[in-house]
């Protein structure tokens, strides 16, 4: 394939952020480099400095809405002063600054429609910004065959034929780490088994419901812990403070480096993910997977599409219901053992090289399409 110039337009961006559209663009952004494209990332900077020169981080107000001035004004001088083969911008925050430049031609990604299936704002903006970037995008990628079909549900007029589903992906790292999860539970001093979550602390990702079904769940092996790892988002951060004053038995470990991640995954005797929207492929609980520990999940459409039947699913917003999956999966270690065994083979599909060529394909297509 040609060499391109390429534009990667995020928000955010790992590992400066964890989140799993973050972490997307992170992915393809080393795999195009490593075919030799030239690719240049425009992100926000929230936690620490990415000492990349093809990466510039804007330096923005990390408060609700406070960072959109910023990041959008620097972003469309950078593009009115570059030109680039290709212009591709990270869900709907990532892709308006290209509108506001006055990009004709750009391609987008869509990781999920959370505002169309639940209400994260009583303003309508988002709902009107996913239709807008779907409509001004020449072709949209997705993370699951779920998220396309959801494009053409809650926005008719779209042409399905310009959507394409790349699936995500696992860096390598993600692997059993047993002596360095040792190590980390020595230095927590944690002693029983561990029910883990890592991820954003948002309302919609059923943070509080794993809560509660961790205190059932306590009640018939006493010795469980739980340890939550992430940053609360701008509407959790109260809710997220009193959490940790009232529930002093759960370790609530804040942000976690890349560096640590692949060992906390492997510390889990458990991962549980409970979202109840917004979820378009589920990028966590591969990475758990991949590093030996079995996933429960809930039974959103997502989940089920990419895990298949290789981990748990609850129906969501039931912590009773999650509360018995976890006591009878940690009273069953030959379930556990199958659970791990099946799933490591199975997320082989997941992989960098699958979802670059997939997207080298599409990029080749938008070259042509003039």
């Amino acid at each position: 394939m040609e060499k391109l110039n390429i534009c990667l337009i995020s928000l955010t961006f790992a590992p400066d952020t964890q989140d799993g559209a973050a972490k997307f663009f992170t992915g393809i952004y080393n795999y195009l480099k490593n075919q030799g494209h030239n690719v240049k990332v425009i992100t926000g900077k929230w936690n620490i400095n990415l000492s990349d020169p093809d990466i510039l981080q804007m330096n923005i107000i990390r408060r609700r809405f406070f960072w959109f001035p910023h990041f959008n004004i620097n972003t469309v001088k950078y593009l009115k002063r570059n030109e680039f083969d290709i212009i591709h911008g990270n869900s709907p925050k990532g892709a308006l600054p290209i509108i506001l430049a006055n990009q004709k031609r750009f391609i987008s990604t869509i990781h999920d429609l959370g505002p169309f299936e639940t209400s994260f704002t009583r303003i309508p903006i988002e709902k009107f910004l996913i239709k807008y970037t779907v409509n001004k995008s020449l072709y949209i990628t997705t993370c699951s065959d779920f998220i396309r079909r959801e494009i053409k549900y809650y926005i008719p007029n779209v042409d399905i034929n310009k959507i394409f589903n790349l699936y995500s992906a696992i860096e390598d790292k993600y692997k059993p780490l047993p002596k360095e999860a040792q190590k980390l539970k020595e230095e927590l001093n944690i002693k029983g088994p561990i029910l883990l979550y890592i991820g954003r602390i948002a309302k919609y990702k059923g943070v509080n419901d794993i809560i509660k079904a961790y205190q059932i769940a306590k009640k018939e092996i006493p010795e469980l812990n739980l340890i939550m790892g992430g940053k609360p988002d701008f509407y959790m951060e109260k809710t997220y403070q009193e959490w940790k004053q009232k529930y002093k038995d759960i370790n609530f470990v804040g942000f976690i480096s890349e560096k640590e991640i692949p060992a906390y995954f492997s510390m889990g005797d458990i991962f549980v993910t409970y979202s109840y929207a917004s979820e378009g492929f589920g990028l966590t609980p591969i990475e758990a997977i991949a590093c030996g520990t079995p996933v429960i999940c809930s039974s959103m459409i997502a989940y089920k599409e990419v895990l298949k039947d290789h981990a748990i699913l609850v129906p969501p917003k039931n912590p009773k219901q999650l509360a018995k999956e976890i006591v009878n999966l940690l009273n069953d270690d030959s379930k556990r053992q199958s659970l791990i065994d099946q799933a490591q083979k199975f997320i082989k599909r997941y992989t960098w090289d699958e979802v670059g060529k997939k997207l080298e394909v599409l990029y080749q297509k938008f070259i042509y399409n003039k």
